[in-house]
């Protein structure tokens, strides 16, 4: 009795069945990537073709294009792939210029150091 594998149990765990796909990249340093996978070796290394990355800040988001970008296998903590077909963001976010956004970032980043620093006054409280 002899056993045949389905012919896609192969591309399980392979990049190969995402080529050509629109597909998100989440990196380890929390950037988030889109773009089409066009080429990919054995340590995840991979080319995405139209790439940009998207910044999202609260209600706001902007999409910064990157062009033909090459991944670095070991900074990758996710891949999907995107359905094209539909809506990517909720209806609430606000699509805004580069220079917008890099201020909302400015902005959370010195509001969570402000939040780090009034924690760390309060200590003493010991409110627990």
């Amino acid at each position: 009795m002899s056993w045949a594998a389905p012919d896609d149990i192969f591309f399980s765990t392979s990049l190969a069945a995402y080529l050509d796909k629109k597909l998100l990249v989440l990196l380890r340093d929390g950037r988030k990537l889109m773009g089409l996978l066009r080429s990919f070796d054995q340590f995840a290394n991979a080319v995405l073709e139209e790439a940009y990355e998207r910044v999202i800040v609260g209600d706001l988001y902007c999409d910064i294009p990157l062009g033909l970008y090459i991944i670095r296998g070991e900074n990758v903590v996710l891949i999907g792939e995107l359905d094209v077909e539909k809506e990517e963001l909720p209806a609430q976010m606000v699509q805004v210029s580069e220079a917008e956004i890099k201020r909302a970032q400015k902005a959370e980043k010195e509001e969570m150091l402000l939040k780090g620093t009034m924690r760390k006054r309060m200590e003493f409280l010991d409110l627990d």
